[in-house]
């Protein structure tokens, strides 16, 4: 429930890259908490996202022609504006624009020096793709305000959200030219914090000793970082996703957030009853029939299937400390059970193994193996690639005698990989634990959906959702649903130990123990829901609607 002493706004707008756009975890934020606000505001919450699917069929949105025609024709005839109006293709079904930024570019220099001259925002060292994501920010509050023109008045209580440092001149244009409007910017993951750890520097035992513009300098991340940084301090309300985050915040870019969004999720995605259990017994049938393929051996039902997933970030999310601790796990002597550990993290993919498909649409047992038989498509850099090199410096080929056998199946699990041809969680329920010992993760999705999906996790308390679970009294571990590792810049090798020790003390449990720890992990998840969760945007939009009326006072 929303309390009686907030403002609540008439109107919300929401931009982002991800506004049907499956990229990334953010995309997963704004999906799911649409339902939530949907519920609220019917169709006066309003997303706006790139239009980068013309001439192609985007399953994610939903054209339509009676939505806000009247404004819609206005925009596109007398604002000039290149718009499609229509629903997003998620529970909710709340109202998406979607605009072509490319007109844009015939603007560009204009808008930075505006830019500069209003926020000093340095644009001069742009490259990549920072030039096509501020002219669909531009994009973005041309729509916002060409909607505000035309359909609101003053009175209109009327906030508008900006996504990551790519959005983020929406907000400042907003703020400079339609200032009725009360300006919230989120920032998922300082664009320094991840180019930190990404270039292998040491992030949190010398965060308090980094200087975020010097650092941006070093690593040419000036104007990304100027964008967000400016945009942070003129907003009426800064926010970001968790504490950990919050940290590099206030280091990084001098400025803390006012509002703390902890990231929220629904589980209408989660099968109940008997459709789950079946589709348990589906997902392993699947896991360990690829083994038996892929490998030449037959594995049971009694096999413990261990996964990870992800970006391919390979020691941002723990891919390194995964393969690590599979390789010493494999190691331990009386390991008397055979452990399956899938890395499911979409790479470099040339296509699907035609030996292994081969081998998959048959009804045959194997016993001998395929040639490299720890992969299931070929990769474009097979010489190159981090987690086959590292497979291979470990001597980790799958053999007869490996009691843990690791496969990569670097794809997209979006039902049509050529392999498995099921979705990412028609699969991931089949996994007994799942390991995400992440060294950068603002959030978490990937643990967080996993104990939705009443499966046990590991994670680090350098991930936003580690932190959290760490915060709950009455959990104390893997035997609770989740297990929280203590992860710095310098002990790489102790998280590898205690993976590998709690992926073993997780096989001694019974199966009354497992079941306890599986309802457990369910639970966890529980709490998580947008439900619980969405209180925190309800006090930043009070934030940024006070903020702003103080804000046109002063003008």
């Amino acid at each position: 429930m929303v309390s009686e002493t907030l403002i609540t706004p008439d109107y919300i707008f929401e931009a982002s890259w991800e506004v049907c756009n499956k990229v990334g975890g953010i995309y997963t934020v704004l999906s799911t908490r649409a339902k939530t606000l949907q519920e609220q505001l019917r169709n006066r919450i309003i997303f706006i996202g790139p239009d980068i699917w013309q001439g192609k069929d985007n399953p994610t949105f939903i054209e339509s022609e009676l939505l806000y025609t009247a404004w819609t024709n206005y925009a596109i005839h007398h604002d000039g504006l290149k718009i499609r109006v229509g629903r997003w293709n998620i529970p909710g079904e709340p109202v998406v624009v979607l605009v072509d930024f490319m007109p844009f570019f015939a603007e560009k220099n204009e808008i930075y020096s505006r830019m500069w001259a209003d926020y000093g925002v340095d644009s001069l060292h742009a490259y990549g793709d920072y030039d096509e994501s501020c002219m669909f920010a531009i994009a973005a509050a041309k729509v916002v305000e060409s909607f505000y023109r035309f359909n609101l008045t003053y009175n209109d209580k009327v906030v508008f959200q900006a996504h990551e440092w790519m959005t983020g001149m929406s907000a400042l244009y907003l703020q400079k030219n339609v200032p009725e409007i009360a300006t919230i910017f989120t920032t998922h993951a300082t664009s320094i914090g991840r180019s930190i750890a990404g270039n292998n520097k040491p992030l949190y035992d010398y965060l308090f000793a980094y200087n975020g513009d010097q650092m941006a300098g070093e690593l040419n991340m000036q104007s990304k970082h100027s964008i967000e940084k400016q945009t942070a301090h003129f907003v009426d309300c800064f926010t970001t996703v968790s504490e950990i985050t919050n940290k590099e915040c206030k280091e990084l870019l001098d400025k803390a957030a006012d509002v703390v969004l902890v990231n929220g999720f629904e589980d209408d995605f989660v099968p109940k009853g008997t459709t789950y259990t079946g589709k348990v017994k589906r997902a392993r049938k699947s896991m360990l029939r690829l083994a038996n393929c892929l490998i030449g051996e037959t594995f049971d039902d009694d096999t413990l299937i261990i996964g990870t997933s992800g970006r391919y970030e390979f020691k941002n999310k723990g891919i390194d400390v995964f393969i690590d601790a599979m390789n010493r796990l494999n190691k331990k002597p009386g390991l008397n059970r055979k452990v399956l550990a899938f890395i499911n993290v979409p790479a470099w993919t040339l296509e699907p193994r035609s030996d292994l498909q081969a081998r998959l649409a048959t009804l045959d047992e194997y016993s001998v193996p395929l040639n490299q038989p720890y992969i299931t498509h070929w990769l474009n850099n097979m010489d190159g690639d981090k987690a086959l090199d590292m497979m291979h410096y470990l001597g980790m080929q799958n053999s007869k005698r490996d009691k843990v056998k690791v496969i990569f199946v670097p794809c997209y699990l979006n039902g049509d990989d050529g392999i498995f041809n099921k979705n990412y969680y028609d699969l991931m329920l089949g996994n007994d634990l799942s390991v995400y010992a992440s060294y950068y993760e603002p959030w978490g999705y990937t643990p967080l959906e996993s104990v939705a999906f009443h499966v046990p996790t590991i994670t680090t308390d350098l991930a936003g959702f580690g932190l959290w679970v760490e915060e709950m009294d009455n959990i104390k571990g893997l035997s609770d649903g989740v297990e929280v590792v203590h992860r710095s810049d310098y002990n790489y090798h102790d998280v590898v130990d205690t993976v590998c020790e709690t992926i073993l003390n997780y096989m001694r449990l019974d199966k009354n123990q497992v079941k306890a720890a599986r309802k457990r992990a369910a639970a966890i998840a529980e709490r998580a829901l947008w439900k619980h969760f969405i209180t925190y945007y309800y006090q930043a939009y009070d934030f940024a609607l006070r903020r702003a009326k103080i804000r046109q006072f002063n003008a």
